[in-house]
């Protein structure tokens, strides 16, 4: 992480770039975190959709000359935005995807903390003598769960994409840590013990789930990246099968905390970032509610 330190009080212009982004709870998280040290925080959203890449080059070029310390970015723009950047941590280079752009002396670096707040998270369902964890879904969020499962130590990945061509490329990136292309979901849960969705389906307004629940068993716990809402159609059938779940909510704060030291040198407060997303999504499922 940086060791970069803002004055405090300063004004700290950071933001999310996707379609469609406009129920993140992440302007909630960080202008929180910003408050809480002593920053005056704004954080934009900065939602087009079907931006190829000459658009992402000119968005990227304003968060490059109009003062911000970073953005992250989300779906479907985490692969595209790897060649448009100035410099890659290792991470991100290996895996080719980008969460999170750091404006550092005008050159835009990307690194992925996905990654390690996927890591952080998934940590306690974890069995130290071994796991066998199925990966639904080989985009950027997808490859940010295996690459965070690999360093893990987990050593049986299986991943099942609806382009078994991506599947492929993941694969190779990680066949040193076992991981492997599956047939079928079927095949990938086949003496699994977990599974994670890491894809956009169950996302609200989509109510689907990416894995029949005949599948599902109480053995096989299951995570889910996705978090509006937070307990997806895939988890709720989890619960039903009395399978223990992992909801899109600690990824969600750990990859924001993550971002926001990058932006600022600053390690926030967890528990602040969870408060913040706690408050936006009982909001959102008040407003579900009386709809």
């Amino acid at each position: 992480m940086s060791t970069r330190r803002p004055v405090a009080s300063q004004k700290l212009l950071t933001g999310l770039i996707g379609a469609p982004i406009k129920h993140s709870a992440s302007p909630a998280m960080h202008e929180r975190a910003a408050e809480a040290l002593g920053l005056r925080g704004h954080y934009q959203l900065i939602e087009v959709a079907g931006a190829d890449a000459t658009g992402l080059s000119m968005m990227l070029e304003g968060v490059r000359r109009l003062g911000f310390a970073g953005v992250n970015v989300t779906y479907p723009y985490k692969e595209a935005v790897v060649p448009l950047l100035d410099e890659l941590a290792p991470g991100a280079a290996a895996m080719g995807a980008v969460n999170t752009v750091v404006v550092r002396d005008g050159r835009l670096i990307g690194h992925n903390t996905d990654t390690t707040g996927f890591a952080r998270a998934v940590a306690p369902l974890l069995a130290p003598a071994g796991n066998a964890v199925a990966v639904i879904g080989a985009g950027g969020v997808g490859k940010a769960i295996a690459f965070a499962l690999a360093s893990q130590k987990v050593s049986d990945i299986r991943i099942v994409d609806s382009e078994p061509a991506r599947a492929e490329r993941l694969a190779s990136l990680l066949i040193a840590n076992g991981a492997k292309v599956a047939s079928s979901i079927e095949d990938a849960l086949r003496g699994a013990t977990g599974l994670i969705n890491g894809t956009p389906v169950g996302m609200l307004p989509n109510r689907d789930t990416p894995v029949p629940t005949a599948l599902l068993r109480a053995d096989l716990w299951v995570a889910d990246a996705v978090y509006s809402p937070l307990i997806t159609p895939l988890l709720a059938a989890a619960q039903a099968k009395g399978a223990p779940i992992m909801t899109g909510r600690e990824l969600a704060i750990y990859q924001a905390a993550d971002a926001f030291e990058l932006f600022t040198g600053l390690a926030p407060s967890t528990e602040v970032m969870g408060e913040a997303f706690d408050a936006v999504m009982a909001a959102r499922s008040a407003a579900y509610q009386a709809a």
